[in-house]
């Protein structure tokens, strides 16, 4: 099996952001989260052209949120999951104490659930 192929460029917060403004390019990673998809399958999910999907994974590709993997004469991406660690750092900088407080309502839920269960 090929290796993946990675990204010329590490992620960074910037370019990760800019990469997400877009719907299109935000779906594309919605499509490829969970399993590998061909170009093909990814721009049959849009009404756009070819073309503008490359161009959408090609952006995507240089911000680091796309692996890309070549099976014969096919390229099957995937979504690099720890690309998006630059924006959720960025992000907990802003918001540290609301994400302990989440943490902390769903421990307390979580554990409300088991004294529920009989």
């Amino acid at each position: 099996m090929p290796r993946s192929e990675q990204p010329a460029s590490a992620s960074t917060p910037d370019a990760v952001l800019k990469a997400l403004a877009d719907p299109h390019r935000r779906q594309i990673l919605r499509l490829v989260q969970h399993r590998e998809l061909a170009a093909g399958q990814i721009a049959a999910q849009f009404p756009l052209t070819q073309q503008a999907i490359s161009l959408h994974i090609s952006v995507l590709r240089k911000a680091g949120l796309l692996a890309e993997r070549r099976d014969g004469t096919r390229r099957l991406y995937s979504l690099r999951h720890e690309a998006l660690d630059p924006v959720r750092s960025l992000l907990a900088e802003f918001w540290p104490d609301a994400l302990a407080r989440l943490k902390t309502a769903v421990e307390r839920a979580h554990q409300t659930k088991e004294t529920r269960q009989p």
